[in-house]
């Protein structure tokens, strides 16, 4: 009858085997991905000839240095002021209507081209034609748009 296992002994490997057993795998690794391996090789010798290496080395050298002067100039007032209308705009922004911000784009677009048009023509505006164009229904709409927005905005000061 066999002798039961007690015990299970792991191969321990040397330092040389580990060595030899990593540069294995990595030989199989670059065999397996020899295109991908030449593209790397290329556009590494591309951003060294036209010194972005030596550039990105210099960066990382003097990365303290860099690090102190870029927060220098973010901490300056105008860009922390930048930073602040940035984030109230985008807050803004995510409180309007999508279909309500390109109808309205699109209204000034066509102002726009209209304005442009009138522009071409040199025609003067008098009282009583102005007068008249309050009867268009177009001007009408944009009159009454601008009025009320004249109006929330000032709603919107007041708070």
């Amino acid at each position: 009858m066999a002798v039961p296992i007690t015990s299970i002994k792991k191969q321990q490997f040397t330092d040389e085997q580990l060595k030899e057993q990593k540069l294995e795998n990595l030989k199989q690794l670059l065999s397996d991905h020899e295109d991908a391996v030449q593209q790397v090789f290329t556009i590494m010798a591309e951003l060294n000839d036209i010194g972005a290496l030596e550039a990105a080395t210099k960066l990382l050298e003097a990365k303290e240095d860099v690090a102190h002067i870029a927060l220098g100039q973010l901490t300056r007032k105008p860009v922390t002021n930048i930073i602040n209308n940035l984030m109230g705009v985008a807050g803004a922004l995510t409180e309007l209507n999508p279909e309500t911000t390109t109808k309205l784009i699109e209204g000034l677009n066509a102002g726009v081209d209209e304005a442009n048009k009138a522009l071409e023509t040199d025609e003067k505006v008098s009282a009583f034609k102005l007068v008249k164009m309050l009867n268009d229904p177009d001007v009408n709409r944009a009159l009454n748009f601008g009025v009320h927005f004249l109006k929330g905005l000032g709603k919107g000061l007041k708070d």
